[in-house]
C-alpha cells in the first residue's frame, strides 16, 4: 500500500491535497487541507479536482485556507516539550532524594500513586 493517498475521484490516480466534507444539514461541501488520516466519509482530492470543485445549486462551498507546508516544531515547541519532560521526572527525583514519598507534601490533595496515576482527596473532605 502506497503511503501517499491519491485523490477519491474515478480515474484520478494523482496525490491528494485536500480533502472534502458534506455538511448535510447546512447544506455546506468544505474543502480543507488534506486531513490527518482518510475519512470514511470525506473525499480526498487532488490540486486540479480542489480548484475545480462545484457544489449542487442551493449549496455553500466553504474553502479553508491551506497551509503552505507542513508545519515544523519551533524553538519555543521543543523548550516546552523539554520543560514537560523535566516536570514529568520531577517527582522521582525527590522520592530519591527523600527516601520517601514527597508527592504526598507536595500535593495535600493526593491521597495515593501508582505510576502515573494518583488518587486525590475529595474536595469535601
Amino acid at each position: 500500500m502506497s503511503p501517499v493517498r491519491r485523490c477519491s475521484r474515478t480515474a484520478c490516480g494523482r496525490p491528494a491535497v485536500a480533502t472534502l466534507t458534506y455538511v448535510y444539514a447546512d447544506s455546506t461541501a468544505v474543502l480543507g487541507p488534506l486531513a490527518t488520516y482518510a475519512e470514511p466519509h470525506c473525499y480526498d482530492l487532488c490540486s486540479e479536482h480542489s480548484e475545480r470543485l462545484t457544489a449542487p445549486r442551493g449549496w455553500e462551498v466553504v474553502r479553508l485556507a491551506e497551509a503552505s507546508g507542513p508545519s515544523r516544531p519551533s524553538g519555543d515547541d521543543l523548550e516546552a516539550l523539554a520543560n514537560a519532560v523535566r516536570e514529568a521526572a520531577r517527582p522521582q527525583e525527590r522520592a530519591a532524594e527523600a527516601g520517601g514519598n514527597p508527592t504526598r507534601a507536595a500535593d495535600p490533595m493526593e491521597v495515593a500513586r501508582r505510576g502515573h496515576l494518583r488518587v486525590l482527596r475529595s474536595p469535601d473532605s
